[in-house]
C-alpha cells in the first residue's frame, strides 16, 4: 500500500483536526492570538514533505523535511511561542497523523505497517529536530539585537546622565531591577550555552527578552514621570489582568528575595479580575515597593495582597487594593511624614544601605497620584512594614 498518498488525500482533514485541537488546548496560550492561518502557516509544507519521505519514488525527500522544518521554526519563533508549546502542537499532530491513517494501516501487512510507522516517527522527529534548531537561531539573533540596542541606549544614558542628572534619577532606579535581571539571566544562558539543556537555555533566553522588552519599554516611558509635575504627562489606561501582572512583578524580583531567604508569597484571592488602569505606571509602583520591602528585610518574608474595596452606599466595589507588608526594620512614627520626599532616607539603618537613593518612594508617591490614588503606611520599628495602596477599578 501506499500510505503517502492516502496521507496526502487526508492531508486537509489532518490539519484541520490539528489546528482545532491547538487552539482548544489549554496549555498552547500563544494560539489564542493567532488567526487560523497564523496557526496554520507551514504545516502543511512540512505534511507534504513526510508524505514524500513515505514514498520510495520521492528523490530529495529529506532535503524538503530540513527546509519545511527550519522555516516552521522561524516561524513559530517570530509569533512568539514558548519551546514547550512547539514540542507540544508536534505531539499532538503526531496523534493525530496516526489517527487519520488508522483505517489504513490496519489493511496493510505488518511489515508494511512497521515501515510506515517508522518512517513517520522517524520524519517527525527530524522535523522537531530542525524546527527547534531554527526556532532557537531565531532566538538568539532576537537576543543579539536587542543586546545591541541595550548598549546604545546606554551609552545614550550615560551622556544623558552628564547633563542631566537630577532628571534622569527616576529613570536609573526603575531601571535598576530590570537590568539586573538582563544581566543575571544572560550570564547564566552564557555559562549554559554549549550544554545540550536546549529547554532550559531558551528558558533564560525568553526571560532575558522579556526583561529586555521591559527595560526599552520603560527608558521611552520613564523620562515623562519627571513631567509630572508640570502636568505633561499622558496615561494609557487598558483592561489588564492585575493578578498576571504581579505575577510578571514576583518573578522578575525573585532572584533578589532568594539571595537574602527571603520568601515572596502572594495573595489575590479576592482580587478584581479585571481592572482599567495604566500597566506601566502599575508595575512601576508594585516593583519599587517590593524592592524596598527586599532591601530593608533581613529575615522573613514579604507578602503581597490584592483585593476589592467595596462602597458601603451601594455595596459595588469601585476601588481595589494592594499591599506590600514586609518583616524588615520600620520606619519610625517621626519619619512616616517624610518618606515620600525624594532623597529622604528615615534612620541611620537606612542610610547604610549601598544601593538605596532615596527616590524609591518618591517615585510611588508621584505615580500613585498620577492614577488617582491614594497610599497608606502602617510601621512599626524592627516589626516591618505595610504599605497599602488604593486604586480606582476603572482609571
Amino acid at each position: 500500500m501506499d500510505f503517502s498518498q492516502e496521507l496526502l488525500k487526508k492531508l486537509d482533514s489532518i490539519v484541520n483536526t490539528w489546528v482545532e485541537a491547538v487552539r482548544q488546548d489549554g496549555e498552547l496560550e500563544s494560539t489564542r492570538e493567532l488567526t487560523y492561518k497564523a496557526v496554520l502557516d507551514g504545516l502543511p509544507s512540512v505534511l507534504r514533505a513526510i508524505a514524500k519521505i513515505l514514498s520510495d519514488c520521492e528523490n530529495g525527500a529529506h532535503q524538503t523535511i530540513v527546509e519545511k522544518s527550519l522555516e516552521h521554526g522561524v516561524i513559530r519563533a517570530k509569533q512568539g511561542y514558548d519551546p514547550t508549546e512547539v514540542a507540544r502542537e508536534y505531539r499532538i499532530l503526531r496523534q493525530i497523523i496516526f489517527a487519520h491513517l488508522e483505517p489504513d494501516l490496519l489493511q496493510g501487512s505488518t511489515a508494511q505497517v512497521l515501515q510506515a510507522t517508522r518512517i513517520i516517527d522517524m520524519a517527525l522527529d527530524e522535523v522537531i529536530g530542525r524546527c527547534f534548531n531554527s526556532y532557537t537561531e531565531e532566538r538568539l539573533q532576537e537576543l543579539e539585537k536587542l543586546q545591541s540596542q541595550v548598549n546604545l541606549t546606554n551609552h545614550e544614558l550615560t551622556r544623558l546622565v552628564d547633563t542631566h542628572r537630577d532628571n534622569l534619577a527616576h529613570l536609573a532606579h526603575d531601571l535598576k531591577n530590570p537590568l539586573q535581571s538582563i544581566l543575571l539571566s544572560s550570564d547564566l544562558f552564557l555559562r549554559q550555552h554549549n550544554t545540550q539543556d536546549t529547554f532550559v537555555s531558551l528558558d533564560h533566553i525568553e526571560r532575558v527578552l522579556r526583561n529586555g522588552r521591559q527595560l526599552l519599554h520603560l527608558i521611552n516611558d520613564a523620562l515623562e514621570v519627571s513631567r509630572h509635575e508640570a502636568g505633561q504627562v499622558t496615561l494609557q489606561p487598558e483592561v489588564i489582568d492585575v493578578c498576571a501582572l504581579i505575577d510578571n512583578v514576583v518573578d522578575t524580583l525573585t532572584p533578589s528575595a532568594s539571595e537574602k531567604d527571603l520568601t515572596i508569597t502572594v495573595d489575590y484571592e479576592l482580587a478584581p479580575k479585571q481592572v482599567t488602569t495604566d500597566p506601566l505606571r502599575l508595575e512601576q509602583i508594585i516593583t519599587n515597593l517590593v524592592s524596598n520591602a527586599i532591601r530593608y528585610t533581613e529575615t522573613g518574608r514579604i507578602t503581597i495582597t490584592c483585593q476589592v474595596e467595596c462602597n458601603h452606599q451601594n455595596e459595588q466595589f469601585n476601588h481595589f487594593v494592594i499591599a506590600i507588608t514586609d518583616t524588615g526594620i520600620g520606619i519610625a512614627p517621626e519619619d512616616q511624614a517624610k518618606i515620600f520626599d525624594p532623597y529622604f532616607r528615615g534612620g541611620s539603618r537606612a542610610k547604610r544601605l549601598p544601593d538605596s537613593t532615596g527616590l524609591g518612594l518618591a517615585i510611588v508617591g508621584r505615580l500613585v497620584q498620577l492614577l488617582q490614588g491614594e497610599i497608606e503606611v502602617d510601621s512599626h520599628i524592627d516589626l516591618g512594614s505595610t504599605f497599602k495602596v488604593i486604586l480606582p477599578v476603572i482609571l
